[in-house]
């Protein structure tokens, strides 16, 4: 169920709560870790909802620097693709970690736009294990991908931000509410 919708050209921006691994989308993210050899919470789950084979391609890609993403087909996920992006660890702030989160965001639409994807979905990266606060995390994620839109649309129609709770769907909405998208 969409709690929130918003446009910025032909780009429409959704706010939901839902399992990110049953989304029908062209590519999903991924909160990955350096390695992108699977984790827990959402990097654990996509692994496992893609199967064995997201492993094996993953292996070959030679892991990902934090604030960068690389992208692998979805396997048996229903989206086609997965970007795997590396968030920060939280530590406190002082070592560019608001940076390096939009530069998840910015890398995954660059790749989305590159294999002329349509539709993306992402996490709330960095927020889980990592410990971001979630409502930095929400402003920084919807304002790097807004801005991004606004100035680059990539041909991409439809960015979802697939929250896996009602709390984190709430500190998304807030930053749309805070940005002027609503």
């Amino acid at each position: 169920m969409t709690e929130l919708t918003a446009e910025i050209g032909k780009t429409r921006l959704d706010v939901i709560v839902a399992d990110i691994t049953t989304l029908d989308v062209d590519a999903i993210v991924n909160a990955a870790n350096r390695s992108l050899l699977g984790g827990g919470g959402v990097d654990g789950a996509i692994h496992r909802a893609a199967g064995p084979e997201l492993l094996a391609e993953c292996r070959m890609l030679g892991g990902c620097e934090t604030g960068s993403a690389k992208i692998t087909r979805g396997y048996r996920l229903k989206a086609r693709y997965v970007i795997h992006a590396v968030g920060p660890v939280w530590s406190g702030g002082g070592k560019n970690e608001e940076a390096l989160l939009a530069g998840c965001y910015r890398t995954a639409l660059d790749l989305a736009a590159e294999h002329r994807l349509k539709s993306l979905a992402y996490p709330a990266i960095s927020t889980g294990i990592y410990r971001f606060p979630a409502a930095l995390a929400a402003r920084v994620a919807v304002g790097t991908v807004a801005a991004e839109i606004a100035a680059r649309p990539r041909g991409i129609e439809q960015v979802i931000f697939c929250c896996f709770t009602q709390d984190s769907a709430e500190q998304h909405k807030n930053a749309f509410a805070d940005l002027g998208l609503v």
